[in-house]
Order: C-alpha cells, then sequence, then structure tokens
C-alpha cells in the first residue's frame, strides 16, 4: 500500500493552512484541448486576448483579482457617493497617512492613473530617471512626458539563479555614475519599486533603501516609491533581514516608506481592492500641482476615478494586508509553487519572490532565439495544456526602442505564474505545477512565434502571434 504524505511531512515541516474559510464560491470551467488549441489561436497566441470563461485556472495577474474580505464587502454598503468630499475618501486619507506616513494623498482609479500624475508633475522634457529595473507602464509614463529611464538595479538581478536575498536593491554606483553623468538637476526623482516585478517579485533591503535616501539627500534628489507591493516586501525584510524579525509589518512598512519623498500606489494588489490606487507626498509644492492635474485626468481630487465604495474597501484592504498571518499564507503559497517546481529541476526566478513564480523561457526553451518569444510561446503552450492562464515578461513586454525602431532584448526573457490573493487553494496550485512540468517535459517540440499585430503602445496587451512552421 503506498504510503500518502502530506506536503508538511513531504518537506520536514508542519503544514500550513490559509488562515480564512470560504464562504462564496465561483465555479470554473473545463475546457477540452480542442476547445483550448481554438481559443489560443483565436486570441493570436496572446493570453491577454483570452476570453475569462475559457480560462481554467487564472495567473494573468495578482492586479484587481483578489478576494474581497467579508468586511470589505460590507464596507461597500458604506459608500459615500457623493462628488465632493466624500466620508470615505478621508477616511482613506487618514488610513495611507496612519501606515504609509506621508502627508498629501490624491485618489487615481488605478496605479497607471498615480504614475502618470506624477510624471506630468514632476517631469521635465529631457529628464533622466533612474529605478531598479523598469516596469511597463512607469517607464511609458516617464518617456511620454520627455525622460530617459536608466535601470540602475543590482547586477544579480538579472541572473535567475542568483540567490541573493535583496535582488531588487539598487547599485549605488550605478545610480551615483547617472548623477555624475547628467548632473543632479536633470534627475527629478528616483524610482524605486518595491518588490520589482520585473525582476520576479525580488525585495529591496531596508539598508539599501536607507542608503538611497543618504545618497539622493546629499544631491538634492527626491524618492518616489512604487508602493504596489511594498506590504510584500516588508515581509521578506522581516524574513530575511537582521534586526527586523521582531517587528510588525506596520513597524517596517513605516520606516520603509520614511525612506521616500512619496509614492504611487496601486491598490489592486497589497491592497486587495479590485479598482483603485492613489498617489502620496510629502510635497506641498507637487502634491498642489497633481492636486490641479487630477481633475483634469481622473476626477475630483476627493475621489479621482473612485467610488465611494471602493475607496471605504480600500481603507479596509490596507488594515487587513498587514496582518501576519495572512501574508505568511500569501508568500507561503509563492514559495509552496517554487518548492514543487524546484524538485523537478523546473528552471524560475530564484529565490522566490513575492506574488508569482517567473519561469526561466529562456533555459526552458534554450533553442528558440528570444526574437522568437520564448516566454510569449510558453504562456501560449502552457495555456493550451491545461487551461491556465500566466503572462509573458521578456522581450515582447519590454516593446522597441524608441529612437532604433528596434527590439528592445532584456536579459530575463520570463513567463509569470502570478497568484491572485486570498483566491486559489493548494490543490490548484498542484494543477498548475503539474502542467508547467507537463510543458517543460514536451520543451523540445516548441517552435516559438512571429509577431503578426503589434499596438503602437505597450504591445503585450494587444500584440498577436502564429506560430513558426
Amino acid at each position: 500500500m503506498t504510503t500518502l504524505h502530506t506536503m508538511g511531512q513531504q518537506h520536514s515541516r508542519r503544514s500550513w493552512a490559509e488562515p480564512y474559510k470560504i464562504k462564496v464560491v465561483e465555479p470554473l470551467r473545463t475546457t477540452t484541448r480542442e476547445e483550448r488549441d481554438r481559443a489560443i489561436a483565436e486570441a493570436g497566441w496572446n493570453t491577454f486576448l483570452l476570453h475569462s470563461r475559457d480560462v481554467y485556472i487564472d495567473l494573468l495577474t495578482d492586479s484587481g483579482t483578489s478576494a474581497m474580505s467579508d468586511r470589505q464587502w460590507a464596507g461597500m454598503m458604506l459608500g459615500d457617493e457623493a462628488y465632493a468630499g466624500s466620508v470615505n475618501f478621508y477616511r482613506l486619507e487618514e488610513t495611507v497617512q496612519k501606515y504609509y506616513g506621508y502627508k498629501h494623498l490624491v485618489p487615481t482609479h488605478q496605479g497607471r492613473g498615480a504614475e502618470n500624475l506624477l510624471s506630468q508633475a514632476a517631469i521635465t522634457p529631457g529628464d533622466h530617471v533612474p529605478g531598479n529595473m523598469y516596469f511597463t507602464t512607469t517607464r511609458f509614463h516617464q518617456e511620454k512626458a520627455g525622460a530617459t529611464f536608466h535601470d540602475v538595479i543590482i547586477d544579480e538581478a538579472h541572473d535567475t539563479a542568483s540567490l541573493h536575498p535583496f535582488k531588487g536593491n539598487i547599485d549605488l554606483d550605478k545610480l551615483q555614475a547617472l548623477i555624475d553623468e547628467v548632473g543632479a538637476d536633470k534627475i527629478p526623482y528616483v524610482c524605486m519599486a518595491a518588490t520589482v516585478n520585473m525582476a520576479g517579485g525580488q525585495p529591496i533591503s531596508m539598508e539599501n533603501a536607507r542608503a538611497v535616501r543618504e545618497l539622493t539627500d546629499r544631491h538634492g534628489i527626491k524618492v518616489y516609491l512604487d508602493a504596489t507591493r511594498a506590504v510584500e516586501n516588508a515581509y521578506f525584510i522581516i524574513e530575511r533581514e537582521a534586526g527586523y524579525a521582531d517587528k510588525s509589518l506596520a513597524e517596517v512598512l513605516a520606516e520603509f516608506c520614511s525612506y521616500s519623498d512619496g509614492a504611487t500606489m496601486s491598490g489592486k494588489k497589497d491592497h486587495l481592492v479590485n479598482i483603485g490606487g492613489w498617489f502620496a507626498t510629502n510635497d506641498d509644492e507637487l502634491f498642489e500641482e497633481v492636486r490641479n492635474l487630477v481633475v483634469v485626468y481622473e476626477g475630483l481630487h476627493t475621489y479621482g476615478g473612485m467610488a465611494g465604495r471602493d475607496m471605504e474597501a480600500m481603507a479596509i484592504g490596507i488594515e487587513e494586508s498587514l496582518d501576519m498571518p495572512y501574508m505568511r499564507s500569501r508568500i507561503g503559497q509563492i514559495q509552496y509553487l517554487g518548492e514543487l517546481l524546484e524538485q523537478w529541476d523546473i528552471p524560475f526566478v530564484k529565490p522566490v519572490g513575492g506574488h508569482a513564480i517567473f519561469l526561466d523561457a529562456r533555459a526552458f526553451y534554450p533553442h528558440l532565439d528570444q526574437e522568437q518569444f520564448p516566454a510569449q510561446t510558453l504562456a501560449a503552450n502552457l495555456y493550451a495544456d491545461s487551461g491556465i492562464r500566466s503572462m509573458e515578461r521578456g522581450i515582447v513586454s519590454a516593446g522597441r526602442d524608441p529612437e532604433t525602431g528596434e527590439h528592445r532584448h532584456p536579459k530575463l526573457e520570463l513567463t509569470r505564474l502570478t497568484i491572485p490573493r486570498r483566491v486559489y487553494t493548494q490543490a490548484h496550485l498542484d494543477l498548475v505545477a503539474e502542467s508547467v512540468k507537463a510543458c517543460f517535459d514536451a520543451r523540445d517540440s516548441a517552435t516559438g512565434l512571429r509577431l503578426v499585430y503589434e499596438p503602437k503602445y505597450l504591445r503585450f496587451f494587444q500584440a498577436r502571434f502564429e506560430p513558426l512552421p
């Protein structure tokens, strides 16, 4: 008789369980291989163009896909939908001030709205913005405002096998070299992301954030945080950095944010809501400009594109995100999936990051040239195998150089398996792992893709492909 073991027993530890119980369920639809082959072909082998009804387990993104709590749903009934001066705005403002520590708050419809406002208000054409690896929409808004983006992340971030615990760190020498080259007056701010999505959800250390603050202070340069997953970053600081093991998530988050002048936020991640974001700053003059601009691009400064009920749910979500048992479960799910893949020697970004497993498509398909889109190929093949939707984070996401028109060739060619918060169970992740293994076992038969339709902006959302012969 075969002896069955729990996952905890298999890894010589006690098992863990999600710190919540299921109250409402949404049925999932299974499909046949024939149906999936037809669906991915109709979508131009781009998982963004699939209909959600054809997706079994949706790991496209963790943005706006979280399950809200009973407290958040109850809070939705307290929505004050007044056009001006909503009660819920002041509740959200107070909550952000309490936990993130910034003086001024401007709500937006989502994170890219905040990125646009910061870029429009702070950047002058000809400026240079350094950051710890690009993010697609962030860099777009910076470049659209006339700036040049510079990647100043540490080299280890571009090495999928490196076990550096804080691969999101900014390289101080690279940052100083850029300051020396272009001058501090041409750098409106340093864009510091926590965690770094395109590097595999990798965190920044508190030591590095403090050092960046000290360097920029010497030159009079501002630091603006992409705080989208800053609470997840705080968890990694507690787990990996000396001196923080006994700190709470709220304490670590407050100190981390104190090394910046403000932040952009997509509330669709850490804040556990389906829509919404904000811009926050300690700069009175910049706040005045952004508060004027938000009326043009988003809505009045006391709702900024969100309904009152959304702001209430967000305020509650901020508090819930700082609960350690929840965050331990959140990160634990990603680590669990990583453990399954590692036992089969499947290549992915290590150490495991905060919101996703990033499969190394270069190592998956070494026979494919990068311009045959290996990460896009892997995402399409994974869907065809099982109905699991992932997404590309490689040459397609990197886009084209605006001057030469040639493809940018990032060092990382990744397929992202993004885990929504409080949505899937361990059993779902078992199915994901088995599907990844099936694609890995069949890797030699992959032929790659060619681009047949390319939109002008952020092409990975709407591009279409077809298989190479």
